[in-house]
């Protein structure tokens, strides 16, 4: 009885969803039934048959077609009525990604993540823990002299970024951390005095934010991440150097989130243990 009960009632629903998609699209029967290549009557029944049994798959691939909504839609096995190639274009979005301190798609990222866990691996040191002369090094040969301007700008956003309600976790190579601190490979050419004025600022930063930021160290050698930044359940969004590629589909932002967590849990140093490996690795390079 119960299985009678069901099909009767996806009849129902599908009778009530056409009707909704037609009036949506302003198409009448008489439309329909010119699109899909039936008689006028056909449509008519569809719309007033108060039996159990549905049409077949080819008229209701037909009409779904026709009126740019999902066949399992209109067959309540979906609630989202946008066709496959929709949810697909939907849930995936490519995005220039200039080269910027903070641009406005990041941060309105950022804002509309507000609140929830932010899980990042940065291409660098993140940004947000950056010194102004660590973002005038990297950044102002690429902005010229709007470099001054553009920094300024940056920091109301970076700052805004740190007091958010976001707990943050932060994932990095070993390398990186390494890399900065002996200014070698991308940090070649950093001066000492602003390598160890950083540090000193990471520290701080460490200090006063943890445990709503944490970093951790992975060996990359063991592991290895693209760049990439986890907002939370809403969206998942690579690095890809001059584009942005964001997921918002649940599957994808889930199996991401996942491979971040294997970073933190395999991480040779934890973010407890960071602030005092980044106070041996000044001592080092201090002394050298």
């Amino acid at each position: 009885m119960q299985e009678n009960f069901d099909k009767r009632d996806r009849a129902a629903q599908f009778r009530l969803r056409l009707a909704r998609a037609m009036d949506q699209r302003k198409m009448s029967q008489s439309a329909l039934a010119r699109t899909i290549g039936v008689d006028r009557s056909t449509v008519s029944q569809l719309l007033t048959d108060t039996g159990a049994r549905l049409p077949n798959a080819h008229v209701v691939g037909s009409c779904a077609s026709a009126l740019g909504v999902s066949a399992d839609w209109l067959l309540s096995l979906s609630n989202r009525p946008e066709s496959a190639a929709e949810l697909l274009a939907s849930s995936l979005t490519m995005t220039e990604a200039p080269r910027a301190l903070v641009d406005e798609r990041i941060f309105e990222w950022h804002q509309e993540a507000a609140g929830y866990k932010i899980r990042y691996v940065p291409a660098t040191l993140p940004d947000m823990l950056k010194t102004r002369a660590v973002l005038e090094w990297e950044y102002a040969p690429h902005l010229g002299r709007t470099a001054d301007q553009a920094i300024g700008a940056s920091e109301d956003r970076l700052t805004w970024m740190r007091g958010a309600q976001s707990d943050y976790e932060i994932a990095m190579p070993l390398y990186e951390i390494h890399s900065f601190a002996h200014g070698t490979g991308y940090y070649d050419g950093l001066p000492l005095n602003v390598r160890l004025d950083q540090i000193d600022h990471m520290l701080e930063l460490c200090e006063q934010l943890y445990p709503r930021m944490r970093i951790y160290l992975f060996d990359a050698k063991r592991l290895y991440s693209a760049p990439v930044t986890i907002f939370g359940p809403l969206l998942c969004v690579f690095y890809a150097g001059s584009h942005y590629m964001a997921f918002r589909d649940r599957d994808r932002i889930e199996v991401f989130t996942r491979h971040f967590d294997t970073l933190v849990r395999e991480a040779d140093l934890t973010a407890r243990h960071f602030p005092t490996h980044l106070r041996q690795l000044r001592a080092v390079i201090s002394a050298g």
